[in-house]
């Protein structure tokens, strides 16, 4: 293979070129042959445990990014999301968060140490690029949740020290380190936790710090839009949101505003496109939207607040919940994979294709009709070239952009590395 990085590094014209009038056999090998030439990341997986029972595994059972699938459709590398869910503030509670993420990270180590699986843990940007060019999987740590962290930043040096590379602070609910776009919904009030810290507390400013410090990715996916924005004026290195869409073609709180596109755009970063059907819905469709609300209401929320796929947490009786989601998921249909390249799209215009990349969200209810899993990436591609992209946008966006975000958190790590010991050789020594 040919690893396609010149081009990660300079900027796009802008400029599309088109495939109009070529057969879907023609762009589908096209498609292909370009997943053998250009790196090709997935920003955000969500990790399933062996032998844990899961709704989001393929209909075969298994990862919707398990190896196989990976080198299936033509994908290099993939961002596994230590996650965890919220749970209570207490010292139990951060306990538990904590044993269920190392678990997590052992299950990535194991795949990787699987030779069958042809894959490697990697923990830099040269290091994915090497795998790729050995046709080797390169599984990234990622991390996501700050309940794992109780309320010690210094605990990201573990998953640092780990290989986790991208970090992100919140999942559903807010916690001692900022405010969620996914408020935890009270089914006994039936409306959602209010803001807590107004965006970033002390302690999560503290976290991006240590996050830019060590060389990590600061990843915006999951904050609240004033806790987005306050990470901008905060990070000294690019961010990326790893599985995020456009709040102004599908209203949810989970997407992007303009504003936030704009600053990531503007500090460099990086916008991953993920296929979430309940992200992806015509928020124009007045029908589907009052349709959506009805439901909302006989799943008893009782405030005005348009989260078209969530509550299957906070519902406590499982069939009110079971039903809840289906009706939802009824109401969106499949997906597609133009409903998301239409959001990548908007995205392109405004800020340009340096800023956009793909982020899967497999394993936690990412998935539509054509890219329902890993092996199916190429879909993506055929799409991007029958809007016209080109295979020069095409390695930036499926890859190129993200690693360019990775080196560049790399080398402010590297930097605050030498002005610490700079600063340490400074200093007297204690007693002196």
């Amino acid at each position: 293979m040919v690893v396609a990085v010149a081009a990660w590094a300079c900027a796009g014209s802008g400029e599309k070129g088109t495939d109009a009038g070529r057969s879907a056999e023609e762009l589908l090998e096209q498609a292909r042959a370009i997943h053998e030439r250009v790196l090709v990341l997935d920003a955000h997986a969500d990790i399933e445990l062996p032998g844990a029972p899961s709704p989001y595994v393929g209909d075969d059972g298994l990862s919707q990014v398990a190896p196989a699938k990976l080198h299936a459709g033509g994908v290099d590398a993939v961002v596994m999301a230590v996650a965890v869910g919220s749970g209570p503030r207490t010292a139990e509670g951060y306990a538990a968060a904590r044993a269920r993420a190392d678990e997590e990270v052992a299950a990535v180590v194991a795949l990787a140490a699987d030779p069958a699986n042809e894959a490697v843990v990697a923990r830099s940007a040269d290091e994915i690029v090497a795998a790729h060019e050995q046709d080797k999987v390169a599984l990234v740590l990622g991390f996501q949740n700050g309940m794992i962290l109780g309320t010690d930043v210094s605990a990201l040096d573990d998953f640092y020290a780990a290989g986790a590379r991208v970090f992100a602070l919140t999942h559903l609910g807010n916690n001692d380190f900022a405010d969620s776009s996914r408020p935890v919904f009270d089914a006994a009030t039936g409306t959602h936790e209010p803001p807590e810290h107004g965006g970033l507390s002390d302690l999560g400013v503290a976290a991006i710090q240590r996050i830019n410090a060590l060389g990590g990715v600061v990843d915006v996916s999951q904050l609240s839009r004033d806790a987005v924005l306050q990470v901008l004026e905060t990070s000294t290195a690019p961010v990326i949101a790893s599985h995020s869409n456009v709040r102004q073609l599908t209203e949810a709180t989970r997407n992007l505003t303009d504003e936030e596109i704009d600053g990531i755009g503007a500090m460099g970063g990086v916008i991953h496109l993920c296929p979430f059907r309940g992200y992806l819905f015509d928020s124009a469709d007045q029908a589907l939207d009052q349709a959506i609300r009805e439901a909302r209401r006989e799943a008893g929320v009782l405030e005005d607040y348009l989260y078209p796929f969530e509550l299957y947490w906070e519902i406590d009786d499982p069939g009110a919940r079971s039903a809840f989601t289906q009706a939802i998921s009824d109401l969106l249909g499949p997906g597609s994979v133009d409903s998301m390249l239409d959001h990548l799209d908007y995205i392109v215009d405004r800020i340009g294709v340096d800023h956009v990349g793909i982020g899967s969200d497999f394993n936690h209810g990412g998935g539509v009709e054509g890219f329902a899993d890993a092996s199916q990436a190429s879909g993506v591609t055929v799409g991007l070239l029958e809007r016209g992209y080109s295979e020069e946008d095409i390695a930036k966006i499926w890859g190129g952009n993200f690693i360019r975000v990775l080196r560049a958190a790399e080398a402010g790590g590297a930097s605050a590395e030498q002005a610490g010991k700079r600063g340490a050789a400074g200093r007297p020594l204690a007693g002196r």
